[in-house]
């Protein structure tokens, strides 16, 4: 099997030793990804929507977008953001969103508040 290391400027480099996502037999597997520029903030919506633009850079890196998307894993800090989290996660899926899982979990990398990763598929 071989596998292609994608990366991008457009989204936060890598904070420990992984890729921020890498292509392997059709699929496109994204590793977590968080908003560095506005963690802290306490704007759930605006964390996630950087979230998300982040997600659309390395797509576009790799050659794809959102529709490509097939799982999301949505980490929140505090579920009682799902709803805030929900209209800005939803806002870029226009029709068929991916499945997906949202785990609350006690502590994210850097102590965002929302992480998400994706696979795509050609």
């Amino acid at each position: 099997m071989s596998k292609q290391i994608v990366h991008t400027e457009e989204a936060p480099a890598a904070i420990g030793p992984y890729s921020q996502a890498v292509k392997a037999a059709g699929f496109l597997f994204v590793s977590g990804q968080i908003a560095l520029d506005v963690a802290g903030s306490g704007d759930i919506k605006a964390e996630t929507q950087k979230v998300m633009e982040n997600i659309g850079a390395i797509l576009k890196a790799a050659g794809l977008d959102y529709t490509n998307i097939v799982k999301s894993s949505i980490f929140v800090k505090d579920l009682n953001n799902f709803v805030a989290i929900n209209e800005v996660y939803g806002s870029f899926f226009t029709s068929e969103p991916p499945a997906r899982e949202t785990v609350e979990v006690a502590r994210l990398p850097k102590d965002v508040n929302v992480e998400i990763s994706v696979i795509a598929v050609q």
